[in-house]
């Protein structure tokens, strides 16, 4: 079975906004002696998205 693409548009702020709290979720599994193999998987993910301009109509 096929799965589903998603995507997902972001402007720089947001992007900011989820790269910040990953890694702060990322400290917090650190700091309780926790893995963090599945937040780092999701980083790379998204440094590795492909960042596209889009123009945006308003109606």
């Amino acid at each position: 079975m096929k799965q589903k693409d998603y995507h997902i548009y972001l402007d720089e702020q947001e992007r900011w906004q989820i790269i910040q709290s990953l890694i702060d979720l990322k400290n917090a599994l650190i700091a309780q002696g926790r893995y963090t193999d599945a937040v780092d998987d999701v980083l790379c993910k998204f440094f590795k998205a492909k960042q596209k301009k889009i123009k945006v109509q308003y109606l």
